[in-house]
């Protein structure tokens, strides 16, 4: 068990010290399986710390509650993965990257160690402003891990990817600038983003 926390927490100070040497030896070898288990178990993961610090909270806990947290959340893990898999895709499409789905979906799965992380810093949000501060910083450190995945992973152009980033972090901003970004808040927090309405 320690050996396996510390071989994680390798992984982690390899993405965030040495991003380039990490990504760049992803590879398409046709094991995709892998990956998806891997987005599986992390959304899993996740699920559980969740629904341990609602516990924890004294929150009731309900079959509903349960189901989410440990059904719908792991899939929709895999769902996520694949879909910014496709993101990837066009971005890499954009800025003269690998045209490799594989490779695209590979690169994500090794990121998603972050999963069950940004849902339990979502759900330790108690107001509004402790919910902008925390979304800000896990959409901010999402981004990082795109514009790493789409260099060093993906292969584009490195001032490309940069642009594509930016135009995805503006976008970002006019959410969070307008009304929209209560929607944002609630898939992220709901008992915190409701009290962003007081």
């Amino acid at each position: 068990m320690i050996a396996k926390f510390k071989s994680w927490l390798q992984h982690i100070i390899h993405i965030l010290i040495r991003p380039r040497q990490f990504f760049s030896k992803i590879v398409a070898d046709g094991n995709l399986e892998e990956s998806m288990l891997k987005a599986f178990m992390y959304g899993l993961l996740g699920g559980i710390l969740v629904l341990g610090l609602q516990l924890l909270g004294g929150a009731t806990i309900t079959f509903t509650a349960v189901f989410a947290k440990l059904v719908v959340v792991p899939v929709l893990a895999v769902a996520l993965l694949f879909v910014l898999a496709g993101l990837m895709m066009m971005v890499s499409e954009i800025t003269g990257g690998e045209r490799d789905w594989e490779i695209a979906v590979k690169g994500l799965a090794s990121v998603f160690f972050i999963y069950p992380v940004i849902l339990v810093v979502n759900s330790l949000a108690f107001n509004c402003w402790s919910l902008w501060v925390v979304s800000l910083l896990v959409d901010a450190y999402v981004l990082f891990l795109l514009y790493n995945i789409g260099v060093y992973c993906m292969k584009g152009n490195k001032i490309k990817v940069g642009l594509v980033i930016a135009a995805f972090a503006a976008f970002a901003v006019t959410v969070y600038v307008t009304d929209y970004r209560l929607g944002w808040f609630m898939l992220k927090n709901t008992g915190a983003a409701l009290k962003c309405l007081v």
